[in-house]
């Protein structure tokens, strides 16, 4: 079976000027054409076209994909391997600025005062301030916002590593929970949830339950909200929402 280069499009999610571009530069160059000419991919090829985007997502420049690719004694496991350790390593450190850009927009909302040493150890080289205006914006005239200004005002480095710490291994158990489809209303995901209430009320606010669904809401209502608990692992934004909906519900009842 062979398919022509605009089902080979459609079914990849590219374009047929990009597949004319590949077979121009002999990076995927179809195995059979018709009589007429026209090229015909086989399922040879389309593993080809497979790793190719799968490079190009990590992004190796073209002449390399084909320099790796053309390597006679590479085999499809060993480049499936590989590129899921790359992938890997790109998700990690995906999920580590997203957790200092976090950090920074707490720490400034929360009035902490740093250093040079110690912002660059915490935060590296983000800028809180940036994002002050935004974070004012939305909870500024809330008695939690003031709670939290106060309470944070006298951390220091050493809690806000331990504070960063608890909150990595919350999002890391969330996010194993999520990717379990463990359910969201069970008893594992509504704890994970009340995990992360304490967290809150411990460090920065008093956050009851009905707060706790505000913010739920705000996870999933909130596209930047969402991204961001996305990034850590694909559907965690609304997992946890349903999980703190449902833990919230458990405590009423």
């Amino acid at each position: 079976m062979s398919l022509s280069v605009g089902q080979v499009a459609r079914l990849a999610g590219t374009t047929v000027r990009t597949l004319h571009h590949y077979d121009e530069i002999g990076l995927l160059t179809p195995s059979r054409r018709t009589p007429a000419g026209y090229r015909r991919y086989t399922d040879h090829d389309l593993i080809r076209l497979q790793h190719i985007l799968l490079y190009r997502e990590l992004g190796f420049p073209l002449d390399e994909i084909a320099a790796i690719l053309d390597q006679g004694a590479t085999d499809e496991l060993t480049h499936l391997r590989r590129q899921h350790e790359l992938l890997t390593r790109q998700a990690q450190h995906l999920h580590h600025v997203i957790a200092a850009v976090e950090r920074a927009i707490q720490a400034r909302t929360d009035g902490i005062t740093l250093t040079p040493a110690e912002r660059f150890e915490l935060f590296g080289d983000f800028h809180p301030e940036d994002h002050e205006p935004e974070v004012e914006r939305r909870w500024g005239h809330t008695s939690a916002y003031a709670e939290s200004r106060r309470r944070v005002a006298t951390y220091t480095v050493a809690d806000w590593k331990q504070i960063t710490t608890e909150a990595a291994t919350l999002n890391d158990d969330l996010a194993a929970a999520c990717r379990a489809a463990l359910p969201p209303d069970g008893d594992h995901a509504m704890n994970l949830a009340e995990r992360h209430r304490g967290h809150i009320t411990r460090w920065f606010y008093t956050c009851d339950h009905d707060m706790h669904r505000r913010l739920a809401r705000t996870y999933v209502d909130d596209p930047r909200f969402t991204a961001a608990l996305d990034a850590v692992t694909p559907g965690l934004a609304t997992y946890l929402s349903h999980a703190i909906h449902a833990n919230a519900d458990r405590h009423s009842a």
